[in-house]
């Protein structure tokens, strides 16, 4: 039976390259992405290298929570349809603001990096289930151990400081991650975080310049920092996406759950703060409060 496998952000850079991956892998891939020429061109990359399943696009801007609710519905009545299970689901997507934004309503970094792949996890987990043994690969980042560790709220308190606000959306997802896995624990859903380490990529060229990106008491090092940041992340997509192929295809994982795959693709002990009870509780709770997997029309159907 065909296994297929989605991977959001999948039009460019690492995203590309875990795409790629799993098709050389012989997953059936499905790249998501807001444009349509470089979905277009994904796939063109995916089907150069010969693989046994077409490459496919769909269409979703993924700071959008209607549209990723759109696509899931899209993805689940797909997979319904044609009778091929979903195997793995790899959440690529992120970004980094340098400055405060807002998604209907809803500080940016916290929508794009946490609630987006956060909602469709939790839309797509019947799917996911209906096709087990599958994996869910979330895509975390170093920049987690910046993170200011308070979430009373989607915005915390205190000016806007984009790397942390951006190493803080992270850690939540990273709780996420970590308390997911556990929660689905026996369903036949393995769930992973892959530290991609550092690629040159869109998100970070030319954001990191700006000192305001960072808080005061940093901005005197920043420019060490930024410089020993930038050096890390300075090699290949393709490297960079080894990880995330690693959690979603390598055999020795098998039965597995709850792990970090780290940048040369091995387990490592994850940050310790993702592991706090108390931050996977109030990450939980504000998940639930801004992107609600049940509405109150099918609430007691989903139980």
């Amino acid at each position: 039976m065909t296994k297929s496998a989605v991977v959001t952000a999948g039009t460019g850079g690492i995203g590309l390259e875990t795409a790629v991956g799993l098709a050389a892998a012989g997953f059936a891939v499905t790249v998501i992405g807001r444009d349509a020429d470089r979905g277009a061109k994904a796939v063109q990359r995916i089907n150069a290298e010969r693989p046994a399943h077409s490459g496919r696009f769909r269409s979703a801007d993924l700071a959008s929570l209607d549209q990723v609710r759109a696509l899931a519905d899209t993805l689940a009545a797909e997979h319904a349809a044609s009778g091929e299970p979903l195997t793995v689901l790899v959440n690529n997507v992120g970004a980094m603001f340098a400055r405060r934004q807002h998604i209907d309503g809803i500080e940016a970094s916290f929508v794009v990096n946490h609630l987006s792949p956060y909602l469709l996890t939790e839309l797509l987990l019947p799917t996911l289930t209906a096709g087990e043994p599958s994996r869910v690969v979330n895509v975390t980042s170093a920049a987690v151990r910046a993170a200011r560790r308070v979430f009373d709220g989607v915005e915390p308190p205190g000016g806007y400081y984009g790397f942390h606000w951006y190493g803080r959306a992270k850690l939540a997802n990273l709780a996420y991650t970590l308390d997911l896995a556990q929660r689905v624990q026996g369903t036949g859903v393995s769930v992973f975080a892959a530290d991609p380490g550092g690629a040159a990529t869109d998100m970070t060229n030319g954001t990191l310049t700006d000192p305001k990106i960072v808080s005061p008491p940093l901005r005197l090092v920043w420019p060490l920092v930024r410089r020993q940041f930038e050096r890390s992340t300075s090699g290949s997509a393709s490297a960079a996406a080894r990880p995330s192929i690693t959690a979603a295809t390598d055999p020795t994982l098998t039965g597995r759950t709850g792990l970090v795959i780290g940048p040369s693709a091995e387990p490592v002990s994850p940050f310790r703060a993702a592991t706090d009870p108390r931050i996977a509780d109030a990450v939980r709770r504000l998940s639930q409060a801004h992107a609600p997997v049940a509405t109150p029309a099918n609430a007691d159907h989903l139980g």
